[in-house]
């Protein structure tokens, strides 16, 4: 199979286009592929060390606050518009799929003006913008999330899940000796996205004292950009901080609850691994959309829930203990096993092939 695939700017969605690509290449070894990115996104670092061809393109969101800016996305995307038929002249792709970012959308059209079968995957609750507009064009969607798919055409729409939950599955368990910590107590993993949250971390620091005194350790994942800043303060013995940590499915396996934000990838991971969380949307994200992800788990009782603006006095030490008592941790875990939906990867693949054998 020859494959086009387009994903960007954030983890969210760069990881389960490479989830997605993994499986193709599980399942017919021959394949080949061509990644296109943006020129100055996340992807255009990660997807060349996976040694997965890649072309990029000069694109950018459109600014509501910044109208003028977005003459300059008109062009782009005319001009990218233009350099991906070419590519798909070139490549002549069986099929070419879109995982999310605006930088799918020139490369969707493109395809689907060339006559070339697409697919495209949503990991949020709430559709991107980019994902409602290809709607019309593309041949097949597939949705992380059931109640996503009233947003699309139902004849075009399948519930596959989101194949990050495949990935975490496969990865070993990290030894807890390894990073120091104590195989008899509990842990608590405290993550808020590879950028981190300045407000998080920031109130995180205004529990030090209390949390010197409980028997459980914690990890702080503080983000790249905040951990020069958050290290500087003096830590129990309990705390262990770190900036970013490399596949973190492999801590996550290990630990008893989990602060996080609600990115659809990290969701799925939690949802895959049965671990007791406690979400944290980011407030600063597009329409709002990690509390409507976040509430999507709420909702069936499989996890429990602080708005940032909440973050005041003892409340996540309150929410750690409650999720720290037997039985709130048998209930989440039940939950959590019924919102599981295995094979994620291959129910894509699936579609995907079904999609070039029609051609």
């Amino acid at each position: 199979m020859r494959v086009i695939i387009s994903a960007g700017g954030t983890g969210g969605h760069i990881y389960p286009a490479l989830a997605i690509l993994k499986k193709i290449k599980e399942k017919e070894p021959n394949s080949e592929f061509l990644y296109i990115g943006t020129h100055n996104r996340m992807e255009k670092d990660i997807v060349p060390k996976e040694k997965i061809p890649y072309e990029e393109i000069e694109m950018y969101g459109f600014n509501k606050t910044k109208p003028l800016s977005n003459l300059k996305c008109i062009s782009c995307l005319t001009k990218g518009y233009k350099k991906c038929k070419k590519l798909i002249k070139e490549f002549k792709p069986d099929v070419v799929v879109g995982v999310g970012g605006y930088i799918t959308v020139p490369v969707i059209l493109a395809a689907s003006k060339l006559g070339i079968p697409t697919f495209i995957h949503e990991q949020n609750s709430l559709p991107g913008k980019s994902n409602i507009f290809l709607s019309k064009y593309v041949s097949k969607i597939g949705v992380s999330f059931k109640n996503s798919s009233s947003k699309f055409p139902d004849y075009k729409t399948v519930f596959t899940g989101n194949p990050c939950s495949d990935e975490a599955m496969k990865v070993k368990k990290i030894e807890k000796k390894e990073l120091g910590l104590d195989e008899k107590k509990k842990l608590i993993l405290i993550v808020m996205g590879s950028l981190g949250a300045s407000t998080f971390n920031n109130y995180f620091l205004t529990l030090l004292p209390k949390i010197k005194k409980k028997d459980y350790e914690i990890v702080l994942i503080t983000g790249k950009t905040e951990y020069e800043k958050v290290k500087e303060n003096k830590f129990p013995k309990n705390v262990f901080v770190y900036p970013f940590f490399e596949n973190l499915p492999r801590l996550m396996k290990c630990v008893d609850v989990m602060v996080s934000r609600a990115g659809a990838s990290t969701l799925s991971e939690v949802i895959a691994l049965d671990i007791p969380t406690i979400l944290v949307p980011s407030p600063f994200v597009a329409n709002n959309h990690q509390y409507k992800n976040a509430m999507d788990l709420v909702k069936e009782n499989a996890a429990l829930l602080i708005e940032e603006k909440d973050m005041k006095e003892d409340i996540l030490l309150e929410k750690i203990d409650e999720v720290l008592k037997e039985e709130k941790t048998k209930e989440l875990k039940k939950n959590l096993k019924k919102l599981n939906t295995k094979d994620s990867a291959l129910k894509i693949y699936t579609e995907i092939k079904a999609l070039v054998d029609r051609k």
